[in-house]
């Protein structure tokens, strides 16, 4: 049976491990020193990296892994991000046990832009890996395309199924609600998620995974034609309230919260 383990790493990354009793991928290796000491503590044989985009903290333990385990590295191919052995595409399917290795999981490939141009998702049934896009009651900042992209791979990923698991790559759930409690703050859902993200951090316990439920009832990147958001922005200012422009001003807003 395949578990799905945080490994935490830099200053509040998680690098996600999928694994049975003998081996491994992993997503995201922005440093090679804890996945090999989860290796070496769980006796796991890592096989295969997945990358969801080329920044740093997402793939600068990449070399130093493959320096000892020389696995296959599946992401998009970009002139900055050199490591990259297999190309993935939008509509690609990545089959691991096909691809000699040992862990019996397949993923659907969707190209989010938004972030940045080069970032997928890795979606299998109830699983959804998602990088910098989408985070517990946030999203990733919008470094290059349009904000229209980004908002395009978030109504993606927000049509998931609801009990789909959501795995980002940070621990920015206490923070984002922070946000999402101001945009919207006689929303009970973001009150109650609040309240428990707070207990767990305060426990120095994960906020993760969530789930595409859970988001789309309290992620105010996802709930940008819902009347009390729309209330907040004109409040600040906001004249134009099509979705897109609900969502324009949340990010610029989020930009400097």
């Amino acid at each position: 049976m395949l578990k799905i383990t945080a490994i935490p790493a830099l200053q509040d990354n998680y690098i996600w491990a999928i694994h049975d009793d003998q081996h491994a991928a992993v997503v995201d290796p922005g440093e090679s020193a804890p996945v090999k000491a989860f290796l070496n503590s769980h006796s796991l044989r890592l096989e295969a990296i997945l990358c969801t985009h080329r920044h740093n903290d997402h793939i600068g333990g990449i070399e130093k892994l493959r320096e000892v385990y020389n696995v296959p590295v599946y992401g998009r191919r970009h002139p900055n991000n050199p490591h990259i052995t297999d190309d993935l595409r939008e509509g690609d399917q990545l089959k691991l046990d096909a691809a000699n290795i040992h862990l019996a999981i397949t993923f659907d490939i969707i190209e989010i832009p938004g972030h940045l141009d080069d970032h997928i998702a890795f979606i299998a049934p109830e699983i959804l890996f998602c990088g910098d896009v989408l985070f517990g009651a946030g999203c990733g900042r919008n470094f290059e395309g349009t904000p229209a992209q980004l908002h395009h791979s978030l109504q993606r990923l927000a049509s998931l199924p609801d009990n789909t698991r959501v795995y980002c790559a940070h621990e920015y759930t206490a923070a984002n609600l922070r946000f999402a409690l101001a945009c919207e703050p006689d929303n009970p859902a973001v009150k109650q998620r609040a309240a428990i993200a707070q207990q767990l951090r305060a426990a120095n316990q994960i906020t993760l995974p969530s789930t595409i439920a859970l988001e789309k009832a309290t992620n105010p990147f996802l709930r940008c034609t819902q009347p009390e958001i729309i209330r907040t922005l004109q409040q600040r200012g906001l004249t134009d309230t099509s979705e897109l422009a609900v969502f324009t001003a949340l990010r610029e807003w989020k930009n400097h919260f």
